[in-house]
């Protein structure tokens, strides 16, 4: 059997990426990028998929009587259809461990820019402010240490645990973990969980790191807001809809906490009214356009598991099964 895979929207992997071709007999196609009405047509003789952002549906699935296998090319798999393609014996696989080292770290430079006020600052200095000085430096902005202070991380896995050990070993800060039904015992033996109110009183940072599910959908929202320090910040990396964008803007003006950097948003690209384009001038609201993933490294790691994982299913022995 030659198998016919297409490669849906290959222009969300940066064009330096090598894409290595499968090591089997096979038709490549690729297109940049392709419109939710336009998957259908472009999979009707696919046997394998190849998606980052572009939907599988269940109705695209009920005219791709060819199809066997889904590389979602990302960690998150709510683009696609799972149980409908469970239904129809598709395998979906995705990516894992990838992010382990760029997710974290983009997380950190976001912590540290709302911490340090540094555009705040750089925001001073380019409307020469320090010209105007009076002496060697200005205090405009409030700068505060990590150290000592709690880090409330949102989503106990790979990389919701690996902020908590840089914080830890690296800044001194104390993680603390949002305790929830699924914990596995394992990691509630080996981290400190907390109840959703009182995790929203004490941290003085949330980081979210969780899937977005129909339990963690707007599960930052006004009420999490008001109940939250407000000399707190809120770091995003995950996925948007994780917090009510509309009712984070409202937080931000009316001063319930310090700040926000957010590197996803719940439709993206952003149009001309999404909320957060009103807070770009402040110096206390950082984003990013979902590059937290984006480091060369990461993203070659990423490519090259969605080939293994195709030829694996190839293979006989299906990885990173999503079910």
């Amino acid at each position: 059997m030659v198998h016919k895979i297409v490669f849906l929207d290959r222009d969300t992997i940066a064009p330096h990426i090598d894409i290595r071709r499968p090591s089997f007999i096979h038709e490549w196609t690729e297109y940049d990028r392709t419109k939710a009405e336009d998957v259908k047509e472009r999979l009707k003789d696919a046997t394998i998929a190849i998606t980052n952002k572009a939907p599988i549906r269940k109705a695209t699935l009920e005219k791709c009587q060819n199809l066997k296998m889904i590389a979602i090319a990302a960690t998150g798999s709510d683009i696609v259809d799972v149980e409908a393609c469970n239904k129809r014996g598709i395998i979906v696989s995705n990516i894992r461990g990838y992010a382990v080292n760029t997710v974290p770290e983009h997380t950190f430079a976001l912590i540290l820019s709302l911490k340090r006020a540094l555009v705040g600052y750089r925001q001073d200095v380019a409307a020469g402010e320090w010209l105007k000085a009076a002496q060697f430096c200005f205090f405009n902005h409030r700068i505060d240490d990590l150290r000592g202070s709690i880090l409330g991380i949102v989503g106990e896995g790979s990389l919701g645990s690996s902020v908590a050990a840089i914080g830890l070993n690296g800044f001194g800060m104390k993680p603390v973990f949002l305790d929830h039904d699924f914990v596995k015992d394992e990691d509630r033996r080996a981290k400190t969980f907390m109840p959703h109110k009182e995790f929203m009183s004490t941290a003085d940072i949330v980081s979210v790191h969780c899937p977005l599910t129909p339990q963690t959908e707007n599960l930052l929202n006004l009420e999490t807001f008001r109940s939250m320090k407000n000399s707190a910040i809120v770091i995003n990396t995950a996925r948007g809809a994780v917090i009510n964008e509309a009712d984070l803007c409202k937080a931000i003006k009316e001063e319930m906490i310090a700040g926000a950097a957010i590197d996803v948003l719940a439709t993206e690209p952003p149009d001309n009214n999404h909320p957060y384009l009103q807070l770009l001038s402040r110096p206390n609201f950082i984003l990013t356009p979902h590059i937290a993933w984006a480091s060369t490294e990461a993203m070659q790691t990423l490519s090259d598991q969605m080939i293994e994982n195709i030829e694996n299913f190839v293979d006989g022995k299906p990885s990173n099964i999503v079910s």
